[in-house]
């Protein structure tokens, strides 16, 4: 790779802004129908984390902008198939690492694409964006909300670019309610449904909330796997004897890892309502939780998590026992509703909607975004709000109690035991 461009991609400082905008021929010639790619235009990425998806076939991919290059995982097991999968696609062996810095550490590498449990994103994404590179985040974010603040600060500080990948606000029919999100945007742009709006996140209207991901309270400690090295697999996490059930495929139902079903789905529903809400930029100041008593250890169902912004807004997650309800708005204001589908009560909506403006349009492509130095749709900012919002829900469901937000401090207001989840303690030497 050229070793100027290649400098430039590395460099780390904060003169490197993330709104400067290169001429397409600083890098060649890409894409369109010109299939010529110079060995200088093509990045690199490395996955860490490929045991589950981050060795799916949507992540095993080259092209002519972007090549996979390195693999790591704590799992040797886990590291060979990601290794083989590779020389299966592509006829090429890439790096291979069982120490997640080694690939951060590695030259031949600019974006690093995090793809393991949620306890460690918070901690690769500061030292990939300290190291200077590039960073694809899977959801949710963080495990906290300190965490995701953090990587907003990181990011920022070291000119990188950041995506984080959820990405129904821009593509896509929004999971099961049957419409995409563009023109639910329009819609509440225009007023017509009025104001404040709520917004009703809910098994009724196709939105599975994945409640098998709970955890296991009768845990039996049995011992670590010869291919495991668990110490690392555990990194920033409290040290708790091994069972099969806390790793892998099962991690989600602990809090120390996760939040359950909350924590797994919430970012993939709660960004894009962001978005069509237009509070990209703010918090709730309230979030109140209906569930049963949790575990301190395991992650439990719950009933319903209803967050309130200043203007009056409100999200209403709706949980266990809400599957089956009969037919429930998706968007409800003083002058109007939207149901599944975009079945909504205001008549001949589409015609309207077709003549409204299109809202701004925004950079969706991530590799373009690396290029020309331009800030991703779903960047660390946007996504520290959206992951911040999950996390208040995940607070108020482990305490038991409403919780009280002031957006401007982000700190709950008179609730230390809640400020307390903000920022985690993590073990050993592990830091942002």
């Amino acid at each position: 790779m050229n070793e100027g461009r290649r400098s430039f991609l590395k460099k780390s400082a904060v003169g490197i802004a993330a709104a400067t905008i290169l001429p397409r021929n600083v890098f060649g010639k890409m894409g369109g129908d010109n299939n010529f790619t110079a060995p200088s235009d093509q990045l690199t990425r490395g996955i860490i984390g490929v045991g589950g998806i981050g060795r799916s076939s949507y992540h095993y991919y080259n092209d002519n902008r972007c090549r996979l290059v390195a693999v790591c995982d704590v799992d040797s097991e886990h590291l060979r198939l990601g290794v083989e999968k590779c020389q299966q696609k592509y006829g090429d062996t890439p790096a291979s690492y069982s120490d997640w810095r080694d690939l951060v550490a590695d030259s031949n590498v600019d974006i690093v694409h995090i793809c393991t449990p949620p306890h460690w994103h918070g901690v690769m994404a500061c030292a990939a964006a300290r190291a200077g590179k590039d960073i694809w985040c899977e959801k949710p974010m963080t495990r906290t909300i300190g965490e995701s603040r953090r990587v907003a600060e990181v990011v920022k500080e070291n000119g990188r670019i950041f995506r984080l990948n959820t990405w129904f606000r821009f593509a896509d029919t929004f999971y099961g309610l049957g419409t995409e999100v563009e023109p639910l945007k329009k819609l509440v742009m225009s007023g017509l449904l009025g104001w404040p709006l709520t917004v009703r996140i809910s098994g009724a209207n196709g939105f599975a909330w994945k409640f098998f991901w709970q955890g296991k309270t009768n845990l039996a400690p049995e011992a670590v796997p010869a291919n495991l090295d668990y110490d690392m697999w555990l990194g920033p996490a409290p040290l708790k004897p091994y069972n099969p059930h806390r790793v892998h495929q099962t991690f989600r139902g602990y809090w120390d890892y996760d939040g359950g079903g909350l924590a797994d789905m919430g970012q993939h529903y709660i960004d894009p309502v962001q978005y069509i809400l237009g509070k990209d930029d703010t918090f709730p100041v309230k979030v109140e939780a209906d569930a049963p008593q949790q575990h301190p250890d395991a992650a439990g169902t719950w009933r319903s998590i209803t967050y309130t912004y200043d203007d009056g807004c409100r999200i209403i997650l709706e949980g266990e026992g809400h599957e089956s309800e009969g037919k429930v708005p998706f968007i409800e204001g003083p002058l109007g509703k939207v149901y599944k589908g975009f079945e909504c009560t205001i008549p001949n909506v589409m015609d309207i909607i077709n003549e409204l403006p299109d809202p701004p349009m925004r950079n969706t492509d991530f590799i373009e975004c690396v290029l020309g130095r331009r800030r991703f749709a779903l960047d660390e900012n946007i996504g520290h709000h959206s992951s911040t919002i999950v996390n208040m829900g995940v607070c108020a469901l482990r305490l038991g109690r409403t919780l009280h937000f002031d957006p401007k401090t982000e700190l709950f207001i008179g609730d230390d035991s809640a400020n307390h989840l903000i920022y985690q303690p993590m073990r050993g030497d592990w830091k942002l």
